[in-house]
């Protein structure tokens, strides 16, 4: 590279000293003879430039080895094949550490200037700024002695980038006051006053507020089942494993009725299952697919498909909506893992404890960081004006507040055993368990709301009196209006509380399902053979639970079984997969109801349509809610009489047949303008 680099320099030098003055036919030979040379000289600067750092045989991998025998760069394949026989295979090799060469080719260039005995770094890239303020975070928490300094050098660097807008107005007074920490330590710091707690729930919101409990309560339990985010590299290999699942049909060829060893067939598509991992990991890194595949041994690679069983369980507990067709599969093969039987024939196991934000904090020595009042701003979820946040120039304030919040933990907490980019990771997975509530567990909070504003227990007559009868509408149960309304409201409620602790429930069920002292039997339910198995762990949570929504509402209309393990649910991950479905049901309605003013408002023909068919916006409201309260806690959609009913698990039934009339109210057209496409997780444009 240097050669190269040197002979340009000489090249370019020469051109510039050698300049001869000619005329005529010898001046124009002379400069086309000049341009041709120009030319071959940028070809072969830009012929260098692509291949620098790259392997000499192939040109497309980055050279890892560098035989000095032959004296080129090789990477590792080409190397192995060119030196595969003959006297080529004595050459000798040293590694090439590339990683630095190519980092130094990817630096922006920059203009370097000096003044006042300082050399400060002008990127050409205006996006860039925000990583020198960063820099200068990262020099004024290792020159200060106390966070007072620290946030000292955050607000420095807000001002920075307020001075850097253009055109754009004052900035208003920005939500990191909270910041000001003047007489706080180091590591600890005193309780702040105006902590925004909407996100950790409105119970655990008003303890505080109360004194009862602190803030760190809320955040250490918690944390303690709450996943931590994936990584790039996790990612990588969380896409070859669903790859692998896709392919598999290890379901279609276990549970089913077989006189063929049964145990053998498990292990052996067990080991088939772990040789596809094995070859796509080969395909995507040739060095670790090589250290997999080179012995053929699954023992003893046992804690690596561990680990990446491990992160596609965390990825789905963390985002419901994904691995919806491979989850299901991957549970079962890790449940069959489990048998004493399989797993001596494996001799090793597959399962392991999912990483959480606890755990991993304990093992850092970092868990003050959860007691720290800072975390609420480090982890608050940043809504946009659409979602009910502030102007555009508020929400501008609330990230960079929230940003310099994450900053000065990572600074405060890090150790020597976890980085202050492993707490980030932490804290970012704190927020993102804040979005699955605000996507999950609102909708509910929401219709809550409609249902105790727009009826009352007490007053029931009209159109929009909320009494079902039995055998009317495909009704199965008879309730007059205040029943019907309670009904209504404590299953609101109980599916709120089930959504606010779904992760800890999540847990706990895949506890139960991968337990190797709780085995599963195959029965037929009456909808094909399913795996029948008792959740100790999670019923226990869902009596809790239960007995919680109870309180609330003062009293329970209907029957208050909970099925698990049984032929209505037959297993936890069934159960699990039942109420991640709430928000698919609540959502888009909620999402119509918010869009029915801003329709009428904004279109003139839709507000007559409005008008003419239902009576104007808020009489469609209440005839979207009156139905909706009356016909999906009605006891249907059971295959028989004799399993509908008020249960716990009823009421959700009930709530998935009116799904599937949708289509047949008079309303329907209504949701379609509000963008509804589907109760199915994706049913509204963006």
């Amino acid at each position: 590279m240097s050669k190269i680099a040197s002979l340009s320099r000489i090249l370019d030098e020469t051109e510039d000293s050698d300049l001869v003055m000619v005329d005529g036919a010898d001046a124009l030979a002379a400069e086309e003879e000049d341009d041709e040379k120009e030319k071959q000289r940028e070809t072969e600067r830009e012929h260098a430039r692509q291949r620098a750092g790259f392997c000499v045989e192939c040109e497309d991998q980055p050279a890892s080895l560098l035989c000095k025998t032959c004296a080129d760069a090789f990477c590792e394949v080409c190397f192995h094949s060119q030196h595969r026989k003959g006297s080529r295979k004595q050459h000798l090799s040293t590694p090439i550490p590339h990683d630095d060469v190519k980092n130094e080719l990817k630096k922006p260039r920059a203009v370097n200037r000096t003044g006042a005995g300082a050399s400060v770094r002008i990127p050409l890239n205006p996006d860039q700024k925000s990583a020198n303020n960063s820099n200068a975070l990262l020099n004024a928490s290792a020159s200060s002695t106390n966070a007072a300094a620290l946030l000292s050098s955050l607000k420095n660097a807000a001002e920075v980038d307020s001075d850097d807008e253009d055109g754009e107005e004052e900035e208003e007074e920005d939500d990191a006051d909270m910041l000001d920490e003047d007489e706080a330590p180091a590591k600890k710091s005193k309780p702040s006053k105006g902590l925004d707690l909407s996100l950790t729930g409105t119970d655990v919101a008003n303890n505080v507020a109360g004194g009862k409990v602190k803030v760190g309560d809320w955040y250490v339990d918690r944390a303690k089942y709450i996943p931590v985010r994936l990584t790039l590299s996790e990612r990588k290999y969380l896409r070859l494993l669903e790859a692998a699942l896709n392919v598999s049909e290890y379901t279609d060829k276990i549970d089913i009725l077989s006189y063929a060893n049964k145990t053998r067939r498990q292990v052996a598509q067990i080991q088939e299952l772990c040789a596809i991992i094995s070859g796509l990991v080969l395909a995507s890194d040739y060095k670790t697919g090589q250290n997999l595949f080179k012995e053929r041994n699954f023992e003893d690679n046992a804690e690596f498909f561990r680990d990446i069983f491990e992160l596609g369980r965390r990825h789905k507990i963390m985002n419901p909506e994904k691995m919806r067709n491979v989850y299901g599969k991957l549970i079962y093969i890790l449940q069959d893992s489990q048998i004493p039987e399989v797993k001596d024939m494996l001799s090793f196991s597959l399962v392991s404890p999912i990483k959480t934000v606890y755990h991993v904090l304990q093992a850092g020595g970092a868990l003050d960081v959860l007691e720290d009042d800072l975390i609420v701003a480090a982890t608050k979820e940043i809504l946009s004006t659409r979602e009910g946040g502030g102007s555009r120039m508020q929400i501008k304030n609330e990230i960079k507040a929230k940003e310099r919040a994450i900053e000065v933990l990572g600074q405060r907490y890090a150790t020597k055993e976890i980085s202050a980019d492993g707490i980030k990771q932490c804290l970012y997975s704190i927020g993102d368990n804040h979005a699955f509530l605000r996507t999950n567990r609102d909708p509910c909070d929401k219709m809550i709301g409609y249902l105790k504003d727009n009826f009352k227990p007490d007053k029931g007559e009209g159109a929009f009196s909320l009494a079902i009868h039995a055998g009317r509408e495909g009704a199965r149960l008879s309730h007059d209006h205040k029943k019907q309304y309670n009904y209504a409201l404590q299953s609101l409620t109980l599916w709120r509380e089930i959504l606010h602790d779904m992760f800890m429930l999540w847990m706990l069920s895949e506890g139960d399902l991968l337990s190797d002292e709780n085995m599963y039997r195959l029965r037929d339910t009456g909808q094909g053979l399913n795996r029948m198995q008792a959740a100790p762990k999670a019923s226990r949570l869902m009596h809790t639970i239960l007995h919680r929504a109870q309180q609330k509402v003062g009293y329970w209309v209907g029957s208050s079984v909970i099925h698990m393990g049984d032929t209505n649910v037959p297993n936890a991950l069934m159960f699990i997969d039942k109420y991640t479905q709430i928000y698919r049901i609540l959502l888009p309605i909620v999402r119509c109801l918010e869009a029915i003013d801003e329709l009428s408002e904004n279109n003139g023909g839709i507000r007559r349509y409005f008008d003419s068919e239902f009576k104007g916006p808020e009489n469609l409201k209440m005839l979207i809610l009156s139905d909706f309260f009356r016909h999906a806690f009605d006891g249907s959609g059971a295959d028989n009489f004799f399993s509908a009913g008020s249960c716990i698990d009823g009421r959700l039934t009930s709530a998935w047949n009116w799904c599937s009339t949708i289509e047949k109210k008079n309303y329907f057209p209504v949701f379609l303008l509000s963008g509804f496409v589907g109760f199915d997780g994706e049913g509204f444009s963006s």
